[in-house]
């Protein structure tokens, strides 16, 4: 496999981490050096091929790690493409956290699962174009062709002649070796780092509690600060009473703020319902939280605070409507329908959902006259900084934007607004500051996931087919729907419809959008349809996607169904799907979302009275796996998450307040509750990694709700599970 390069040397250093989306990756490696030491400590670097790679005389080669953390893993799968197409020893390098810095690389961003998918053929490129120089100072030195040149795990050698250097030895000979125009990267087949399992790169520290993450981060002088915002949506301050906040000893002041003025224009993550704040700024956290609460605040209506019962009662109105102008329309539905042996409708609803993660929310800021640092667990480093030099009103350059390791995310730390407050305080107090929220500050500030509501209607023939399809779907500040998605072009008679639903809750990216509701309820109703026809679920869904592969119906379709009957058919050899098991109910379900191919099968059972996930089976198709046990990991966490919200999660509203505010109302999944035991498969095709993050979080809720059907005999169309199948008879959920 040979890929050309058209750039000089120079350009190569910059465009490097332009190419395909960047080189995303970052990470300390334990027992690279003494003591923990940088290659720049060891030893004097003597190469820079690119903007990712530094190698030092020792032979250490550092990579620079511009993307953000998340716990998804890059930090330990990145390097290994780039080690592995520079041909070093794993043992043998050392990564370390970039700034932010878009003239050297570009999408420094975590998100929508495609890190892997896009630095794929640059990071390759990277590695590959580095060796290369390499190999060509050798040849130089030794008055031999490259050709002869061989390389393995960072020693260079000549077969011929016997000689043999290490990479630190031959790098400073090739500081003026110009860039190749072309590099030959490696045939998967001869790969020896990707697709081999590595120790996450981070596991001593985090094990050991060394500091990696915002919450940890401290500095000289710096102070602490709290907020309280409006307690429902549609609130804003008429006035606050500070006298008795400003009695507890360490408060150093208490003010409001606006940390977002009409005149400053906003991004897409700049997603914030309350930008008028009162502050409490102090020495300690704990006095800090005491002077919050001591504040006395009065807030007024602007605009009318919202109930979830009245939001439901909207959504149902709009999904009980006729389909106007659908987005995708194949044939004639309504004619399908009429001419129907049976017709089935169902609704399904899901709640509002919180990130609640696992770390706080919080930001450092250090703001001065001419200079802005800002420090702190983002998703969105560089819409940070755009923002926040608007409203500092500082030049971009002089806004700093550190990375820290990020302590849950998922799409919650997309949102910069607790950055920005940070560096607004700071400025305001002229003093570092650490914005630290508590569990309500963030659960009653927004950016949730929307809640939804769609219909489906199947129209079944007297042959027991199904003929036509229809989904219409709304959803707080946009629809749920993939029009182009399955079972598109499986079906002669399909439409599809998104309708908005306006509000003043604020809303955002949650774990798998949109994908978080609509695999699960998609493949419930396959699997009811399919049960309607009577045929075997898995068989039901392997015609659909013959039909697609063989006679697709329309134009466009945005999943390959080859690959995606390809993981149908996996799960159901590897789950040994149609052998009765006493006791064990089972559900399937397939999606395809992040570009990748899902299909998972659960077994629940009863105990005690209550249905408990006892097994999960999942067969991915994401393409090369560049590290198996992180990709596992991955796996396990979306199967757990998806379980846990879909038995469990719910946020619901009473006149624009947050019913849950913290972990006493507002339920997660529990040790106990998680499955037993899980299997994950992967197809081995050789195609192009794509993303993993994501993807096993969709398809288990619709597995779920099919189990849970054959344990119960009850249909489950509104998540939480668990509200519905308390009323199950002899089912007892606590």
């Amino acid at each position: 496999m040979t890929t050309k390069i058209k750039l000089n040397r120079r350009g190569f250093i910059k465009a490097s981490g332009m190419v395909g989306g960047g080189l995303f990756l970052g990470f300390n490696w334990a027992g690279c050096t003494p003591d923990g030491q940088t290659a720049e400590e060891v030893a004097e670097i003597v190469l820079e091929p690119n903007a990712f790679i530094k190698i030092a005389a020792n032979g250490m080669v550092t990579i620079m790690s511009p993307n953000p953390e998340v716990g998804q893993g890059v930090k330990t799968s990145m390097p290994m493409i780039v080690a592995e197409e520079l041909d070093i020893n794993w043992e043998n390098v050392i990564v370390e956290q970039a700034p932010l810095d878009t003239e050297k690389y570009t999408r420094q961003l975590a998100g929508g699962s495609d890190s892997i998918r896009q630095g794929w053929t640059s990071l390759r490129t990277a590695g590959a174009a580095a060796r290369r120089m390499l190999m060509e100072a050798a040849a130089r030195e030794w008055q031999v062709a490259v050709d002869e040149i061989t390389t393995k795990e960072g020693v260079i050698s000549h077969a011929a002649s016997g000689k043999s250097a290490g990479y630190g030895e031959i790098a400073p000979k090739a500081q003026d070796i110009a860039l190749p125009e072309e590099v030959a990267l490696k045939d998967p087949k001869d790969f020896k780092i990707i697709g081999t399992s590595r120790v996450n790169v981070d596991i001593d520290k985090i094990v050991n509690g060394e500091p990696q993450y915002g919450l940890d981060y401290k500095t000289e002088g710096m102070q602490i600060a709290m907020i309280t915002h409006a307690p429902a949506f549609g609130m804003k301050l008429k006035s606050f009473d500070d006298s008795a906040a400003r009695t507890i000893p360490g408060i150093k002041d208490v003010f409001t703020i606006n940390t977002y003025p009409e005149d400053i224009e906003t991004t897409w993550s700049d997603v914030n319902a309350f930008p008028e704040l009162i502050v409490v700024v102090g020495e300690t956290t704990w006095n800090v939280m005491k002077a919050k609460k001591a504040l006395k605040a009065e807030w007024e209506w602007d605009t009318p605070g919202e109930n979830s019962t009245d939001h439901d009662a909207k959504m149902q109105a709009i999904v009980n409507g006729k389909i106007e102008k659908p987005d995708r329309m194949d044939g004639d539905p309504d004619a399908a329908f009429k001419k129907a042996k049976e017709v089935i409708e169902r609704t399904f609803t899901a709640p509002f959902l919180p990130h609640a993660t696992m770390e706080p929310m919080n930001f450092y800021a250090n703001v001065t006259a001419d200079k802005a640092v800002l420090h702190g667990p983002i998703q969105t480093p560089e819409n940070m900084r755009t923002t926040a030099a608007k409203v500092l009103g500082l030049p971009q350059e002089k806004v700093e934007v550190t990375m820290t390791r990020i302590g849950g995310g998922f799409g919650r730390r997309l949102y910069g607004h607790f950055g920005i407050e940070a560096a607004v305080i700071s400025k305001k107090i002229n003093a570092p500051v650490k914005l630290v929220y508590t569990r309500e500050d963030d659960m009653g500030q927004g950016t949730y996931r929307p809640d939804y509501k769609v219909t489906y209607r199947a129209a079944i023939d007297e042959n027991n087919n199904m003929t036509a399809l229809t989904v219409v779907g709304t959803g707080s500040n946009g629809g749920p729907v993939f029009a182009n998605r399955f079972p598109a072009g499986a079906i002669d008679h399909y439409a599809a419809k998104n309708i908005k639903l306006d509000t003043n809750i604020s809303t955002g990216a949650w774990r798998a959008p949109r994908s978080n509701f609509m695999a699960g309820v998609e493949q419930a109703f396959l699997d009811e349809v399919a049960v309607a026809c009577g045929k075997d679920p898995i068989e039901f869904r392997l015609e659909l996607f013959e039909r697609a592969k063989n006679d697709q119906v329309g134009e466009e379709v945005d999943y390959d169904a080859e690959r995606f009957a390809g993981v149908l058919k996996l799960i159901k050899e590897k789950a040994g799907w149609g052998k009765e098991t006493p006791g064990v109910h089972r559900g399937v379900s397939a999606y395809f979302c992040h570009n990748s191919y899902v299909a998972q099968v659960v077994d629940v059972v009863i105990k005690d009275g209550k249905p408990k996930v006892h097994k999960v089976w999942c067969a991915s198709d994401c393409g090369i796996v560049v590290n198996p046990d992180g990709a596992i990991n991955q796996i396990e966490g979306g199967i757990i998450d998806g379980i846990g919200h879909a038995m469990y999660g719910m946020l619901t509203f009473t006149e624009g307040v947050v019913d849950q505010q913290n972990f006493d109302k507002y339920r997660l999944i529990r040790h106990s509750e998680a499955p037993a035991e899980i299997e994950s498969y992967f197809v081995e095709n050789g195609i192009h990694p794509t993303g993993l993050g994501e993807p096993s979080l969709p398809p288990v809720q619709g597995a779920l709700a099919n189990a849970l059907y054959k344990a119960t005999g009850k249909r489950l169309y509104r998540q939480p599970f668990v509200m519905e199948l308390e009323n199950t008879k002899d089912i007892e959920l606590g």
